[in-house]
């Protein structure tokens, strides 16, 4: 088996790999400006997609320009999300040339687009495919290959802990060869509940003494649960941004979430932000809890809300999820200050930080990894791959950390 890294090779973005020179794991993006994609050109005969994170989705439709139909290959919520995505990225470059594909190979993404459920083997590119549960997000899949000869697990991002809207991964399917990411392979996450209870805890005390709570969140995955951690500690909120209509996609595929019941009552329980910016400075002076996008700070509805409680020390920001260098959300966490829409902004108000990672930690890698010690071990996804690596063999682990563009023969 051929394993060519085209993307996620010792970073986190853009992931692709081609396998055999005709099976695409992935196709996705580094958002920066200019966004970065996978390197070379690739010519697939199908596609298999793990899940619908910009990383891992980003560039897809890019796949189908000129004549090139490969089939694609995903669970039914990664094709909605990748759909949703893809108009989103199309609607915010497609006038330049940072986006790499149209609205006509948008569309025929629906044309060439197979979805399957989890432990349901297919053929793709004459290999035999089966999904499993990552526990990562809705619909999120470690991928097994069988080419006849070799078989490898393709982890793709996957949690082993339990959160509110999924279950960990327990799926442990016989492979010769492991591609695992390595996202938090020097971090190990607070205990959950724990955590939950400190986020609880501080919401609700702001929300006494008067102010107003405002809660980024990365709109898949992240929002949903923060709606779910809400709902269960008797915290009424607001839901705003591009996590409405993904909420909305994962209503609609309740065997994909851990408690369907539970969703509906969370969302039951928010209010969503149906109006502009007007509504959106009204309900920021209520003495609310608004669950709103983007995650880091770099654009969606919060860019309305902070400006409007940044000068309250009352008032909070309850970060929820990591902050990548260079974004507004890691400056604030850093200097106390953000670039919001172009102007930097100190901010007075209260600004905590909360593990809520659907990444697995090094003790969920390492959980994960223990079934495989006959197995040939490939670290990707992650900014520490090669030490990562080197920690593995140290016991006593074939493992190896792949460079970009690198093929590894197995």
């Amino acid at each position: 088996m051929d394993i060519e890294f085209l993307g996620g090779a010792r970073e986190v973005g853009r992931s692709a790999v081609l396998v055999n020179d005709s099976l695409l794991l992935d196709y996705g993006m580094l958002t920066g400006n200019p966004p970065r994609f996978p390197v070379g050109d690739v010519d697939p005969d199908a596609v298999v997609v793990s899940h619908g994170h910009l990383d891992h989705v980003g560039a897809i439709p890019s796949l189908l320009s000129g004549d090139a139909r490969p089939t694609i290959h995903w669970t039914p919520p990664t094709r909605e999300l990748t759909l949703l995505l893809a108009r989103d990225t199309l609607k915010l470059h497609g006038g330049s040339y940072d986006c790499p594909f149209t609205e006509e190979e948008i569309r025929r993404v629906t044309q060439v687009s197979e979805t399957h459920g989890y432990r349901e083997p297919f053929d793709a590119a004459g290999h035999e495919v089966t999904f499993f549960d990552a526990g990562h997000i809705p619909g999120s899949a470690h991928v097994l290959v069988d080419d006849g000869e070799t078989s490898l697990l393709y982890t793709a991002d996957f949690h082993t802990g339990d959160q509110r809207l999924l279950s960990g991964t327990a799926a442990r399917p016989d492979a010769d060869v492991v591609i695992c990411e390595s996202t938090y392979s020097d971090v190990e996450h607070d205990d959950r509940r724990a955590v939950e209870e400190r986020f609880a805890e501080s919401v609700k005390t702001t929300l006494w003494e008067g102010g107003t709570v405002v809660v980024p969140a990365f709109a898949i995955g992240r929002t949903q649960e923060m709606l779910l951690v809400c709902d269960a500690h008797d915290i009424d909120c607001y839901v705003d941004g591009m996590g409405k209509r993904v909420t909305r996609t994962f209503r609609r595929h309740p065997a994909f979430v851990r408690d369907a019941d539970a969703l509906r009552r969370a969302i039951s329980n928010a209010r969503f932000v149906t109006g502009r910016d007007g509504q959106r400075r009204r309900i920021a002076a209520k003495n609310a809890v608004i669950v709103t996008t983007s995650g880091m700070l770099s654009g969606g509805p919060a860019m309305t809300y902070i400006p409007e409680i940044r000068s309250n020390p009352v008032n909070k920001l309850a970060m929820t999820g990591y902050q990548v260098e260079g974004t507004p959300g890691r400056e604030l966490l850093d200097s106390g200050r953000a670039e919001i829409d172009g102007r930097v902004m100190p901010v007075s108000a209260h600004v905590e930080q909360f593990d809520f990672s659907a990444h697995a930690d090094r003790d969920g890698l390492l959980a994960l990894l223990e079934s495989y010690r006959d197995s040939r071990v490939l670290v990707n996804h992650g900014d520490r791959c090669g030490a990562f690596a080197e920690e593995l063999r140290s016991e006593g682990y074939d493992a190896s950390a792949p460079e970009l563009g690198e093929t590894v023969i197995c």
